[in-house]
């Protein structure tokens, strides 16, 4: 397995993403992106794009928050926050990400697909609605950020986003407002998944150690995510 850190530039900050792939498989293969959890590139990120090459993937787990680690706390929100006020710039950071990954030789750019994790799955929808060829974008317990259908007429990709109901920072009302959008904007192909009684990061074991009200690991709805997004990729990809 070729695993590699890669540094590379983008919002003005020195970003350091995570490259695996299969180095013993010949030829180009599907490449997948994947954005982490808003505070930064951490262990979890790392090995979803590790699993997925040992699945015969091209995966790249970007950055992008800066150095290829977690911010503090007190900054995480600060960092969201500017993000989500500026689009564009929020497009320019994950088109930066995507554009490490189809620079790999065993990527194959016509088979690209975007998924992320909390605001990693605010990422990827915004790669969607810059036109990017990919073929399909999943999010895992994804914010909502305020409808664009406009921008969303852009996607081309296949849409799965996969919420908790109980998740605090996905409401009810947010959801609805996405349905709406994806509706508007006449989006070929989208879904959304819930998962009753569950919160925000049910995918990443480790959230169980800081106790933050709302977010708890859920072993069944990370598995049922996962293999729903495995039959998604298997369909666009193939």
């Amino acid at each position: 397995m070729h695993i590699e850190d890669v540094s590379y530039e983008a919002d003005g900050r020195t970003m350091i993403g995570h490259l695996a792939f299969d180095d013993t498989q010949a030829g180009p293969r599907p490449a997948v992106l994947v954005s982490h959890e808003g505070p930064g590139l951490d262990q979890h990120a790392k090995d979803v794009a590790e699993k997925l090459a040992a699945l015969g993937y091209a995966a790249f787990a970007l950055d992008y928050n800066g150095n290829g680690v977690p911010l503090p706390a007190d900054q995480v929100m600060e960092r969201v926050g500017e993000l989500s006020a500026d689009p564009e710039r929020l497009a320019r950071v994950a088109t930066a990400g995507l554009d490490v990954l189809l620079a790999q030789a065993p990527a194959d750019p016509a088979r690209a697909a975007a998924i992320g994790y909390c605001y990693g799955g605010v990422v990827s929808l915004e790669l969607a609605r810059t036109r990017a060829d990919v073929r399909a974008v999943v999010g895992f317990h994804p914010g909502y950020l305020p409808p664009r259908p406009e921008a969303s007429r852009n996607i081309r990709a296949s849409v799965l986003m996969c919420s908790g109901t109980e998740d605090p920072f996905a409401t009810a009302e947010q959801r609805l407002a996405f349905e709406a959008e994806m509706r508007e904007a006449g989006v070929a192909d989208w879904r959304l998944e819930l998962y009753g009684g569950v919160g925000h990061s049910f995918t990443n074991p480790e959230v169980d150690r800081y106790a933050i009200p709302g977010c708890a690991y859920n072993a069944l709805a990370d598995r049922r995510s996962w293999q729903s997004m495995l039959q998604l990729l298997g369909e666009v990809l193939t």
